[in-house]
């Protein structure tokens, strides 16, 4: 197994403190953390954090021994600052490749592998690898669309580092069986492309925890995640509407908050005049903490909109995974590649991304008992499976490392 192991990827942080939305810091940690003797993470905050300064750490078997930050980052404080909101920002990836850099070389270690959180910090580990402090890079791709910038230049030149990336680094984790064909469309040559290992999305041990049905809320659903519209926040709220008629005492419990998607969504809920069915619950930092929310529901709705250039097609959808791990039989659409994966073991229903189709699933799912708890059955089961130790085991099982001497 290795000794040394560099990370690094990113993280929203609020208050000063890492949140629940970062670049796998959590999974990577608690599996590596037990098996490596020495590894130092690097962690940039992403735009539209409370702060802007790259932090390292570094974990010594197993326990955290050092909390450093960049020289780099703070010299760019001002530039940071100037762009400090919550969307892809040049000068955030300047930075973050020069803090890795600088880490490397204030580290007096040379590093067995290096895993690269998307392709800025990817890149930065292959120039390691040049200059002898990295021997293996991995290009770990949580999120991919061929069109993600639209018709533009930008997406040109976001194209081509994911392609540099692909051709330099020794492997390719990619959370979906979806994103490397979207890339040979695109224009990569897979003969140049390094080995492509799936290391799919996972649940904690403690994140899964199904409730007997005794415990659960009668009629009420659940959307948990971001509330940006192409998530389709919005239509399980317009299909509440015609959920009502059917089941009045029907309710829809809302976990996400931020500014304007929410003011977004209250406006629809005081137009349909939902109030008493629709209950916003807040933003939930911790993982576990999510699945102990959201197991007292009795259905996971995910209602992704089919909209241009979404990165929805290629990725993998952590709600259903959380839904999963819930225990909750789930309603989506086409948009998600692990919907129809969970279609197939009866674990979910894909809809069309409208309101009418998405209550009407709903409605045929609180009439039928029998299909309900087969459904239910079917989320326990597969989430059981779907653990992080399994998917980081099997990735490590595909790759050829340094053995010890």
């Amino acid at each position: 197994m290795l000794k040394s192991l560099l990370i690094g990827t990113f993280a929203l942080w609020e208050n000063n403190e890492r949140t629940a939305i970062n670049g796998m810091i959590e999974p990577m940690l608690s599996f590596f953390k037990p098996q490596v003797k020495h590894i130092d993470l690097i962690d940039g905050p992403h735009p539209g954090s409370s702060t802007v300064i790259t932090k390292y750490e570094t974990y010594s078997s197993g326990k955290k021994m050092v909390n450093r930050v960049s020289v780099i980052s703070i010299l760019m404080y001002p530039l940071l600052m100037l762009q400090n909101t919550i969307s892809t920002q040049v000068f955030f990836k300047i930075r973050d490749i020069f803090a890795t850099l600088e880490l490397a070389i204030r580290s007096k270690k040379n590093f067995e592998l290096f895993i690269g959180m998307e392709s800025i910090y990817t890149l930065a580990g292959i120039i390691l690898r040049k200059m002898g402090k990295v021997n293996k890079v991995v290009y770990y791709v949580s999120d991919y669309s061929p069109n993600r910038y639209g018709n533009s230049l930008f997406n040109n030149v976001y194209l081509w580092l994911d392609r540099m990336c692909c051709y330099h680094a020794n492997y390719i984790w990619d959370v979906s069986p979806a994103m490397h064909p979207a890339r040979i469309k695109a224009g990569l040559k897979p003969s140049k492309s390094a080995p492509v290992i799936l290391v799919p999305n996972a649940l904690f041990k403690e994140q899964i925890s199904p409730l007997p049905l005794s415990k659960k809320i009668p009629l009420s659903l659940v959307y948990a995640g971001t509330l940006t519209k192409s998530n389709g926040p919005d239509l399980a709220v317009e299909a509440m509407h015609y959920v009502l008629e059917k089941f009045p005492k029907s309710s829809l419990h809302i976990f996400g908050s931020n500014g304007a998607d929410q003011a977004r969504i209250k406006s629809l809920i005081q137009k349909y005049s939902l109030d008493k069915s629709v209950v916003f619950h807040g933003f939930i930092t911790q993982v576990a903490d999510i699945t102990n929310a959201i197991n007292v529901y009795s259905i996971g709705v995910a209602p992704y909109l089919d909209t241009p250039g979404s990165h929805r097609k290629y990725g993998d959808a952590t709600k259903l995974r959380l839904y999963l791990g819930a225990g909750l039989p789930i309603i989506t659409t086409s948009i998600p590649p692990l919907g129809k994966e969970i279609e197939k073991i009866g674990a979910a229903i894909r809809i069309k991304d409208n309101p009418e189709a998405l209550a009407s699933a709903i409605i045929d799912l609180m009439h039928d008992k029998k299909k309900y708890n087969k459904m239910r059955k079917a989320a326990i089961a597969y989430s059981k499976q779907n653990t992080w130790k399994k998917t980081y085991s099997n990735a490590l099982s595909q790759m050829v490392l340094p053995t010890k001497s």
